[in-house]
This record gives structure tokens, sequence and C-alpha cells, in this order.
């Protein structure tokens, strides 16, 4: 069986260091590795309009955005094919299918949908296309034959059901799909970064994000805000570094070259994390040592950024080419679950 990775975003906004962390560096990673037979990377504006369908412009706009955060980070048009999800007909078609195979009720469970719902406040009116999420997703995953996804954990609930999509298929039909398995970043604090202000996740919705395409100052400003030890009030107080927001970034982020380079008082983390539980060490100190770190890693991003926002013809050029090669493997899997459905009528 090949070995086929397929993941993607929704085009609401540019990508920020909760992206970056929880899915992109992985991908590059992987990418990098070259253990794989193909790999997908779409973005995902259908599923984006099902909470957004009276503002595309919002999603047209994010599109480019999201493809120049992309190959800013390092994913490579010769490695991966990139696509936008609403080019790919087939994907609709799938979806229709699967309908069949899900309940109301088991779509209503999703721990994943249920929180969307209660952070969008959807209350009873929630749109049909919002909920048919997961059932979408996993149109996305089989019609490429996806085997691996690299997900944040929000997104297990999501590969599940997929998975019990998968299954409910090839029970009835024969074995046509292909069951996907979703791979999260080995670090736990990577899997979901909180935001700024200290809530459960960096989100765009709540504007607590520090974005891949913010410039130095914005990213200053943003570490310099963030939300630390409310009891850490003088520096000689001892602090709270588990639940500290800024701690918890420098877990994702900082390595021990890090301290190297910008904090060599210190050998690494636990060293740093020792001296401010102890008392002493004050939360500027520490957020300026994150600051440097951020920049660290943003830097050579933008570098690519400022280079591909002056070509975004170059862009578009790829993210066209990507989804006439995604459409065709699309249109193969489609061929394949209408023969097993037995609707193949002319073929």
């Amino acid at each position: 069986m090949k070995k086929i990775i397929l993941t993607g975003d929704r085009p609401t906004g540019n990508l920020h260091l909760g992206h970056y962390v929880g899915s992109l560096k992985n991908r590059v990673k992987l990418q990098n590795e070259g253990d794989y037979d193909e790999m997908y990377v779409f973005i995902a504006d259908t599923q984006a309009l099902t909470d957004n369908f009276n503002n595309p412009k919002k999603i047209r706009d994010n599109i480019i955005e999201v493809a120049i955060d992309y190959l800013s980070v390092g994913l490579d048009p010769s490695k991966v094919t990139f696509f936008i999800q609403s080019t790919i007909s087939p994907l609709c078609e799938l979806t229709m299918y699967y309908m069949n195979l899900v309940t109301l009720a088991r779509l209503e469970r999703n721990p994943t949908v249920k929180q969307e719902i209660k952070q969008k406040e959807f209350g009873s009116s929630i749109p049909v296309g919002f909920l048919n999420y997961p059932i979408s997703q996993t149109a996305d995953i089989t019609a490429f034959e996806a085997t691996i996804i690299p997900v944040g954990d929000d997104q297990l609930p999501m590969i599940e059901q997929a998975r019990e999509i998968v299954r409910s298929f090839n029970n009835i039909y024969g074995e046509t799909l292909v069951e996907p398995k979703a791979i999260i970043p080995d670090a736990e604090v990577c899997r979901r970064l909180p935001g700024t202000d200290g809530k459960a996740k960096m989100s765009k919705s709540l504007g607590n994000c520090i974005y891949l395409k913010d410039d130095s100052e914005t990213v200053k400003k943003k570490v310099m805000s963030m939300y630390t030890d409310p009891n850490h009030i003088r520096v000689e107080d001892p602090g709270d570094t588990k639940n500290n927001t800024v701690f918890i970034y420098l877990e994702a982020l900082s390595t021990d070259e890090h301290f190297k380079k910008y904090l060599p008082e210190y050998n690494n983390l636990n060293e740093l994390k020792a001296h401010y539980e102890k008392g002493g060490l004050g939360d500027v100190k520490v957020k300026k040592f994150l600051y440097n770190v951020i920049e660290d890693i943003l830097n050579p991003i933008r570098e690519k950024r400022n280079y591909y926002e002056e070509n975004t013809d170059l862009v578009y050029k790829i993210l066209e080419e990507g989804s006439s090669k995604a459409l065709a493997k699309a249109n193969e899997t489609l061929k394949k679950v209408k023969k097993s459905m037995l609707i193949d009528y002319f073929d």
C-alpha cells in the first residue's frame, strides 16, 4: 500500500504559531524525510464557507495568504501537491454518498463538532453544512487514498469518525476505501498551543494569536503583554511555570541552542524554570528571551514570505497546477467508489 499524506487548513485568516508547532513544522519534517509516496496539502475553502457563507470575500482573500504561509515555512511544490478544496468536484459527490452512512446523532456527538458549535454560539441554528463537516473531511481524506493525516489532538475525533465511515463503506460495498491514521506531534505541549491571553487555544476568532506574518514590533508587543503567573508580582516571588503561558511557549519553541545564543547563563529550559519557581527571576527577562526565540523562528519565514508576496502569480500557478493534479486523483477514487456502489451505469 502506498504511503500518502494529506493535511490542510481553513482559509479564515493567516496561520499562526499554533499552526506552526501543531502541524506546519511536522509537515515540513515529513516532506524533508521523504518517507512517503504522495503528499497533499490543501486549502479547505469549502469547509470554511460552512460558517462564513455570508462573507465569501474573506475566504477568497485568505486563499493566497494561507498558500504563502505554506510556502514560507518551507513546504516545497516539487515535493508536495497543493490544491484548493472547492476546485475538486468529486469531493461533493463523495460527501453525498457518505452521508448515508452516518446518523445525525453520531455527528452531534463528535467532540470537536460540539466544541466548535459552542464556541461559535450557533445554539439550535446549526448550518447543515457545518454539522456535515466530519463527512466532508472524510471525502477529502478518502479521495486521495490518504493513509497518514498529521493533525492536532483536537482533530483526533474527526479522524476517528472518518475511520468509522470508511469501515462502514467497506463492509457494505466491499474493500474500496483506505482507512487513514492520524499522527500528532510527539510533544504534548505542541498539540494545542494556548493563546497569548492564557486561553486554552490560540485561535484566530479569539484574537489571541501570534501570526507567522507578524512583524518584529508586533511580535514584541504581543509577547510583552502575554499572560504569566498573576501571583508572581515581585521579582523575588516564586513563580508558577506549569500554567504560565510564556513558559508553555518556551517548552514548545525553544532549544538548547537558543539558550547558548540568547540566554547563556542558563544551559536549558529546566534551569530557567527552576530559577523562576525558586524566585529571583522577573517576567520581563523571560519574555525578552521568548521574543528572541520567536524571532529566530520567524525571520527566515518572513524572508520567504517577502519573496512570494512579490510573486503572487507564481503562487497562483502552483495552486492551479496542484489543483489540476489533485482533481485527476480524486476522479480516479470516485470511479472506484461508484463501481463498488453499482452506480457506474455507463462504464
